[in-house]
């Protein structure tokens, strides 16, 4: 029947069906019923004929094109229905001849009841909610329903729920993609066992129909698009075209809903080959099929692409199948492909103002293959029909009509064919595209579907050479915005490297093709075939080789940058996507021994895309100064092969290493990273700007550190362990710039290194080869121990959430394969984490939020596994270090285990995997013992930039040395060290067990001329005859790091070198110098006389503070050395350190024992200090001066920085500072204990002085919140009409404000502005975070933030900081007052005293006048945030006098201020004084501080004693002066005073701390007023008969009294 419909529908067509001109208007259920019946007749050309005629008429192509071209004027000018109506009726036609007469709703159902998939199939759109079973998935994007979900067993399993980002598609039923234990219920039953076949007849009519509703919908799709004049697509045309053909296509995503059966009849139809040929041909005299043939290639031709047959008018040679064509050759000589200027229209977009205006290159045409690239020919309708969805950039409907399609298996692999061929027209399409986002997601929809099944994707790559397209693809992508390389050599430089700034990178465009690449790589078969492909991974290594050395950075040396390129983002999100991920996916299938071949390739063409690239950019030994790049990928690729090679697949590590040469090149770009990490973090690179910093942050964070500087330090430590240990440490401590340092004098000349660096760099150059020498990420850990280092390390800076550990953890990317039954991670995940941390349970806070469960590391993990490198290796921020520490020494304290402050405990490392043992050959180097002996020298020396991480990284390595020595030496080998083995009189050997006992006697050093040895050289020299002497003076030479290294780099040039006339060019960098050609530099000699173990010993008594401190532990206990019991795991400070140090070299020798005791016994005189002259003693006390305040600064600052979150957590639980209460009210004591404050910057604790105040951190803040109390309870309500307002009259600053202009309006204003209080609107409210900090130290914190490059988010201008411990906002300091300025008489008086003489006391105490302090720095501070507070508000809200300037208004300002606070302290205790109120515990109390300051200012005013309310309240004076004084306005009556506002003159009046007598006597008297207020308001409530009645029944009573008195 197919073929049937086949030949009728693509047979020559008739001119004109024989069908009167009535047939179209009959029913249209009777044409199809008679149709049907007309096809199912043996002869049923007559009825095919006729059908014919009938699409003919139904489906015509024009009517939608004169839509599309005349929208509606074209509906307009006709009347009817318009084209949407012709739409409709030829739907309905389609309907009713596919029913074939009867109902269509029928139809569908009948066709569903013969459904014989067993696949869901479910396609979802953007943001839909799905599920994702890793324990039953096979594939990683393995994706279902929820139905399906639900209806499934994944009880116990690993699953997760996600909101869709770019579609998808449930797979329930496919077993290429999940285990068949998780398919649902529906889907378990196999294929069509218990369905009926379908009947002929049901979807004969489909067969005839169908091909002839595509082709119109093919020939619309056609006529729609209009090529672009300009070069942007008019989106507003497309989309009006996709809008008017929405039905057609909607109707074809109806028909796959019916189910299998049609889903059939539509893949016979799309894939028939002879339909398409005969419609789409243009063959014949049909003008509009002509017409739109024509368009048809108009449009490939557009799009760059060529029909086949026109392959030979364009030039194009048809390659080989199955070869890969793209296998650049080194780039060394290609400068023939180089130097152009892309000038095509698609790639003129600019990149960011750093790169786009660098000129962009393009490889020539010859490295690309023509045939994927340009030749597209279409054979089917499924294939011109993925060519409009490209081109008309994947419309939704129609991606989600060819992915309903996917669960017919015939279809699907049509479609994946067809989605491969086209390949190379999506990523022309999407470069394009202006909306690469959404036809990213829409790619990967398809995409994801298609290559998730291995089998399927297997087919396609050996059929369709998938993965030749997939790489040339991306090569030709990336092709497009390379730009010259500025790596080395700017000026002669043939390598090429992406341009970051491009739209491409910036906005990932590239995404989808990459991670189709990924895909197909996670499977087996397909990664073997790459892998095995000598051509395609020569393609591959120049695909990354684009990557290599892009994004450099240049240091700024003199001006800042104008702008901060974002550039960095683009760098690092592309070479993890499209270089270190498809690097996963290899590594993942080379995990066994029969791999091994496929590792070989790799490093083979990895190796030579490398040194390509050296040969491109002129390296040779040195790198440029000042120049970084943080991409490195094709070092990575070769590091992390190397790695799976020893690790998993027992290779020799020798065999896949090249010669010595390239090794030497191999570790120069990888160790310039970690230099100029170090650069970066010592603020070297500031002129840069924060970008700089937020390149090193992404290079060790979580997400990137597996594929970025893991790999690097791997392979630094595979070159160490090859490379002569000598060379290697002077490569190390040169790249750092701190060779000049590494002298024994006490002064040098760095070249290349600012003093004030100097310390930081030293300090890094020691921690990277403590994490060099410490770390066994890839030299014999296990993944489960790789696995809980990681974990324990995250667990020790602070606690964590689970799924901020499954975030951070993650990133690892070594999973096993879910192919292999093994549910990844998640077993040894949840076991690690269980083994290494408790749980703590969610906790409500007090403000009612809830505060998550955090994981926290158990006790033994502090005790045993605590690990500071590898805290060091994955902290993003420095301070994290810190934390980690501070939360060590806790535990430490808690346990009684040790009471100091220790240092980062000793960790016994895992052993060494054999082919690695050569890096241990680094701490047995002369080189290296002569920088730790140099180092120890000066520390005990205390020569300048040595701070006391320098000395815990030398101790560090000494004690790994001791750790990794060799066999124990021979004693009587180890005792001949005379001159004759001591060339240069450093040390003997390279063993560190017999090279710590030597002694070095004197030290020739290159100074500078006012070095004060050059004036002892004199004394030096005559004090031993045989100074002038060769080598047998014992002297040892000068010592250079840089001639070291290059003496050693010409030795194995020249070892290595097949010739023995080759000359190697010297590279020098101008910046670099050897000390001794060092200008206005002198020799001289240094009298040292010492060995390390003589070193070590004084080190523990300047440690100690104690002279002779260190006594050898064995000549009490013998045991200690035949039976030691030494720890692998070493708590302590470096007293411990060095005895332990000590102890280990003792037990290693017992030559070194005896020299110990030897030492020991000898009494060590102190060191006597310098003599130098007053000058130099001057220019050298300021800079130790201004060193130590930067170090002790920094110091602290990291520190509080780092604790910041271990007192957040405790800070709920701990009281504030002060009492929260308002005033000292004490009893008579006459001691008073001062309050001790903590300063949170210097760490110094200590009383409030004048001279040297503390305050408290305060946020001065201007709030109404006052005055929008209202009486009413009821609730507001928003005005909808002009008479209603938002601020209703009752509210407390609307009333206030009456009260106030009323009193004005009768009653004197000054009397007035006593009455009342202000501060219901603009108050200002004091807050604090409850820490102390000294005033000194808080300008000198400010000063620091003004010079600080940092931006922050506050103005210090204006005072605005952050808290240095907690980070909380604050913009003034509010001086504590010191505890011993109590003004003693007070003290003196007794308790017992009548209310008479309180009162008397308490107003002559008020009429003193209150003087303000002398000037002193407390004094300077009270008045500066009293002008803080003044400013806080506007000057309406404190100027409420008649007369501007008036001093009342200070006066009442003051005063109202404490109003405030008290006021809004009363709302955060919830109205309740003594229980606290709900959020008391949160919120830290300065009224105390705030209180002092406004009596201090309080006091200054003197209120004339006539007015004074006390005596108006008292009575004291007599009643004639009060009606005496008459005025034209009165005082306020003392019935109208604001009782609140009085109180808080009368304590505020009064000095301070206020006596309890006296601030009880007070409160009665106010009392007394506020009762009488009470009394009269409520009587003035009362009617005259009430009134009456209570007056008549209160004197009753008072005569009762009286009556019962007598």
């Amino acid at each position: 029947m197919a073929a049937a419909a086949a030949a009728a529908v693509g047979g020559q067509q008739p001119s004109q069906p024989e069908l009167p001109a009535s047939g179209l208007a009959l029913d249209k259920a009777a044409t199809a019923a008679h149709l049907k019946a007309a096809l199912s007749r043996p002869d049923n050309r007559a009825g095919a004929e006729e059908l014919q005629a009938l699409l003919e008429r139904v489906l015509s192509a024009e009517r939608p094109l004169a839509a599309a071209a005349g929208g509606e004027e074209a509906a307009a000018a006709g009347g009817g229905g318009g084209p949407g109506a012709a739409e409709e009726e030829a739907l309905e036609w389609c309907k009713c001849l596919l029913a074939g007469g009867g109902g269509y709703d029928e139809f569908c159902a009948a066709v569903r009841a013969y459904d014989p998939a067993a696949l869901c199939g479910l396609v979802w759109t953007a943001n839909f909610v799905a599920y994702r079973c890793r324990t039953c998935g096979i594939s990683p994007c393995m994706s279902l329903c929820a139905e399906c979900f639900h209806q499934g067993d994944h009880t116990g399993h690993d699953f997760n729920m996600f909101r869709s980002q770019a579609g998808g598609a449930c797979d329930c039923g496919d077993s290429n993609v999940m285990r068949e234990s998780g398919f649902c219920k529906r889907h378990q039953i196999k294929s069509s066992s218990n369905i009926p076949c379908v009947p002929k007849d049901l979807l004969m009519m489909s067969e005839f129909v169908l091909p002839r509703f595509i082709f119109c919908l093919i020939q619309y799709l056609r006529e729609g698009y209009n090529e672009p004049a300009a070069d942007m697509p008019s989106e507003k045309d497309l989309n009006k075209v996709l809008q008017l053909l929405e039905p057609q296509i909607s109707f074809l995503e109806d028909l796959t809903k019916m189910g299998g059966a049609m889903r059939s009849v539509l893949t016979q139809v799309l894939t028939n080959q002879q339909n398409y040929k005969d419609l789409t041909s243009g063959h014949g005299e049909n003008a509009c099929a002509k017409k739109s043939h024509e368009k048809y290639l108009i449009a490939l031709k557009s799009s760059g692409l060529t029909y086949p047959e026109d392959k030979l008018v364009y030039g194009i040679q048809e390659p080989s199948a199955g070869t890969s064509t793209l296998a650049v050759q080194g780039f060394a000589g290609a400068a023939g492909t180089l130097g152009q200027v892309d000038s095509s229209d698609e790639d003129d977009q600019d990149g960011s103002q750093g790169l786009g205006k660098r000129k962009r290159v393009k490889l020539s045409s010859g490295t690309k293959d023509q045939s994927i690239m340009d030749v597209l020919k279409h054979k089917s309708f499924l294939e011109e029909l993925l060519f409009w969805t490209i081109k008309y950039e994947f419309p939704q409907k129609m991606v989600t009509f060819l992915l309903n399609m996917l669960p017919d298996q015939e279809y699907k692999v049509a479609f994946t064919k067809t989605f491969v061929q086209h390949y190379a027209f999506i990523m022309k399409t999407l470069k394009k595209s202006h909306e690469s986002d959404t036809m990213s997601n829409r790619i990967v929809h398809i995409s994801v579907q298609l290559f998730s099944n291995e089998e399927l994707a297997r087919q396609v790559t050996e059929e369709c050479q998938l993965l030749d397209i997939m790489v040339t693809v991306l090569l030709y992508m990336m092709e497009s915005c390379l730009i010259k390389s500025e790596l080395q050599d700017e000026e002669n430089s043939l390598h090429v490297v992406v341009n970051c700034g491009e739209a491409l990178l910036k906005n990932n465009t590239y995404w989808p093709l990459v991670s189709d690449f990924i895909n197909i790589l996670s499977h087996q078969s397909v990664a073997k075939r790459f892998l095995e492909d000598h051509g395609l991974l020569v393609t591959w290594m120049n695909f990354v080789s684009f990557f290599q050395g892009m994004n450099l950075n240049k240091r700024e040396l003199n001006e800042h940058v104008e702008f901060e390129s974002q550039t960095y983002y683009a760098a690092f999100a592309a070479e993890l996507e499209a270089c270190a991920q498809p690097m996963w996916g290899l590594l993942s299938h080379c995990k066994v021994r029969e791999t091994q071949e496929y590792t070989r390739n790799v490093v083979r063409y990895c190796l030579e895309a490398l040194q390509d690239w050296f040969d491109a950019i002129n390296f040779v030994d040195e790198p440029a100064p000042n120049q970084v790049t943080f991409h490195l990928p094709l070092h990575r690729y070769y590091a992390m092969f190397l790695s799976k090679a020893v690790k998993c697949q027992e290779l020799d590590l020798d065999s896949v290493l090249p010669d010595q040469e390239m090794l030497m090149k191999l570790m120069i770009h990888p160790l310039q990273i970690q230099a100029s990490l170090a650069e970066i973090h010592s603020n070297m690179w500031v002129r840069n700007g924060l970008q700089i910093k937020g390149q090193a942050m992404t290079y060790v964070q979580s997400h990137f550190c597996n594929s970025m500087i893991d790999p690097d330090i791997y392979l630094l430590q595979v070159c160490a362990s090859r490379l002569d240990p000598d060379y290697f440490i002077s490569s190390v401590f040169e790249r750092f710039k701190v060779v000049d340092l590494l002298t024994m004098a006490s002064q040098h000349q760095n070249t290349v290194l600012d003093a004030e660096h100097e310390r930081s760099m030293l300090e890094g150059a020691l921690t990277f080869l403590v994490i060099l020498l410490s770390l066994r990420l890839h030299l014999g850990m296990s993944d489960d121990e790789i696995l809980r280092a990681e974990m324990v390390a995250q667990l020790c800076m602070n606690d964590r959430t689970h799924s901020s550990l499954l975030d951070l953890i993650h990133h690892i990317p070594e999973n096993p394969n879910p192919k292999s039954g093994i549910i990844p991670g998640s077993y040894s995940f949840e076991s690690v984490l269980s083994a290494v941390a408790d749980f703590k349970a969610p906790v409500f806070e007090p403000g009612g939020s809830m505060q998550q469960g955090m994981y926290t590391p158990k006790a033994e993990v502090w005790d045993q596994e605590f690990d500071p490198v590898m805290v060091i290796l994955r902290t993003v921020y420095r301070r994290d270090v810190q934390s980690a520490m501070d939360r060590y020494t806790a535990f430490l304290k808690q346990s009684g285990k040790f009471p100091g402050n220790p240092w980062p405990p000793y960790k016994k490392r895992t052993s060494l995997h054999p082919s690695y043992k050569g890096l241990m050959r680094l701490l047995h180097c002369k080189t290296l013992h002569i920088v730790l002996f140099t180092l120890l020298y000066k520390i005990l020396m205390d020569h300048q930039n040595l701070s006391e991480h320098v000395l815990c990284m030398v101790l560090y390595l000494i004690e790994l040395g001791l750790e990794n020595s060799a066999e124990e030496e021979s004693d009587e080998e180890a005792s001949v060290s005379g001159p004759e083995r001591c060339h240069d009189s450093w040390f003997p050997g390279s063993n560190l067990v017999s090279n710590m006992r030597h002694f070095i006697n004197y030290v020739r050093v290159r100074v500078p001329e006012t070095a004060p040895e050059v004036k002892r050289d004199s004394s030096a020299s005559t004090s031993s005859d045989s100074l002038g002497s060769s080598q047998n003076s014992g002297t040892a030479q000068v010592f250079s790091l840089v001639a070291e290294r290059r003496k050693k780099f010409q030795e194995i040039i020249n070892r290595s070198s097949s010739e023995a006339n080759q000359v190697v060019r010297p590279k020098t960098s101008h910046k670099w110098s050897a000390p001794g050609s060092a200008p206005q530099l002198t020799t001289a000699i240094l009298e040292i006389k010492e060995s390390i173990l003589s070193l070590l010993i004084k080190l523990h008594h300047k440690l100690s503070g104690k002279q002779n401190s260190y006594y050898p532990p064995w000549l009490d206990d013998m045991e200690i050395l035949i039976q030691p019991e030494i720890p692998k795991y070493s708590h302590g400070d470096g007293i411990t350190a060095v005895e332990r140090i000590l102890l280990k070299a003792a037990l290693q020798s017992r030559m070194n024992k005896r020299i110990i005791e030897e030492i020991c016994r000898k009494v060590t005189p102190p060191v006597p200090p310098k003599k130098i002259t007053a000058a130099e003693k001057k220019t050298l006390d300021k800079e130790e001066r201004r060193q130590k305040a930067r170090e002790r600064q920094q110091k602290l600052l990291a520190e509080f920085a780092s604790r910041q979150k271990s007192f957040m957590e405790t800070a709920m639980d701990v009281d504030s500072p002060e009492n929260d209460i308002p005033m000292e009210i004490t009893t008579a004591e006459p001691q008073v204990s001062e309050a001790v404050y903590d300063c949170v910057i210097c760490g110094q604790s200590g009383p409030s002085s004048e001279d040297r105040p503390t305050g408290l951190v305060v946020l001065l803040q201007a709030s109404s919140v006052l005055g929008q109390c209202r009486d009413n309870v009821e609730p507001k309500k928003l005005p909808i009409t002009e008479e209603e307002q938002i601020y209703p009259w009752d509210t407390c600053a609307a009333v206030h404000d009456v009260r106030l202009s009323l009193l004005q309006r009768y009653f004197k204003d000054s009397s007035c502005l006593l009455a009342v209080s202000i501060g219901w609107e603009g108050g200002v409210y004091v807050q604090t975070c409850g820490h102390t900090l000294h005033i000194d130290c808080h300008k000198s914190y400010m000063e620091s933030l003004r010079n600080d490059q940092v931006l922050q988010g506050f103005s210090v201008d204006k005072g605005e900081f952050t808290c240095p411990l907690c980070r909380q906002f604050a913009n003034s300091v509010l001086p504590c007052y010191p505890g011993s300025n109590v003004e003693n008489n007070l003290w003196q008086r007794p308790s017992n005293r009548s209310i008479q003489d309180l009162i008397k006391e308490v107003e002559e105490l008020q009429g003193r006048p209150g003087a303000f302090p002398s000037e002193t720095n407390l004094s300077k501070e009270m008045e500066s945030v009293m002008k803080d507070i003044k400013n806080t508000t506007q000057k309406k809200y404190r100027d409420y006098s008649k007369t501007p300037g008036s001093p009342d208004n200070d006066f009442l300002f003051m005063y109202s201020v404490a109003r405030t606070n008290l006021e809004l302290e009363l709302i955060h205790r919830g109205g309740n004084l003594c229980s606290g109120g709900a959020s008391t515990a949160g919120k830290r109390s300065c009224l105390n501080q705030l209180f002092h300051v406004l009596a201090l200012h309080m006091r200054l005013y003197s209120i004339d004693s006539e007015y004074n309310p006390w005596r108006k309240l008292t009575q004291l004076e007599e009643m004639n002066s009060l009606l005496g004084n008459e005025e034209q306005q009165p005082e306020v009556p003392i019935l109208y005073h604001d009782v609140t506002s009085l109180l808080l003159i009368q304590i505020l009046m009064m000095p301070q701390p206020l006596h309890k007598d006296h601030f009880t006597c007070i409160v009665k008297v106010l009392f007394t007023l506020l009762y009488t207020q009470a009394l009269a308001a409520l009587s003035v409530k009362c009617s005259e008969e009430d009134r009456s009645a209570w007056k008549h029944v209160g004197a009753l009573k008072k005569n009762m009294c009286d009556a019962e008195n007598l």
